[in-house]
């Protein structure tokens, strides 16, 4: 058992996944299995929270649906599901948590372009 644990705790990251930062716009492709069938889905959005903690690091990202509902997914750093993560736009952020997000839509919701 103790073996295991640190097999999970030293869980190599997925190389097709680039440092991330709050307030990234990304195109997250994930592969989708239904049945017998696999395909790779598309989630694009604002990553809103970036945690830290070996195996269990993770990504949370934010769009917006239809109909202006907000969807939230999270993905792990260091899952094979993940084949690949674009990074569209860096926005110039003052915190480490967007969860401010979650209230604003439309232009309110905006991040200013961080100046390269």
């Amino acid at each position: 058992m103790h073996n295991l644990m640190l097999l999970l705790h030293n869980a190599e990251q997925n190389p097709n996944i680039p440092t991330l930062e709050p307030g990234d716009t990304v195109r997250v492709h994930t592969l989708i299995v239904e049945g017998e069938k696999e395909r790779v889905q598309v989630f694009q959005g604002v990553v809103i929270r970036v945690r830290r903690g070996g195996a269990n690091s993770s990504f949370t990202v934010r769009r917006i649906a239809s109909h202006g509902i907000g969807v939230e997914r999270t993905f792990l750093f260091a899952s094979p599901r993940v084949e690949k993560v674009e990074v569209l736009r860096h926005a110039k952020v003052r915190r480490a948590r967007l969860y401010y997000l979650r209230g604003r839509t439309g232009k309110a919701a905006r991040l200013r372009e961080r100046q390269a």
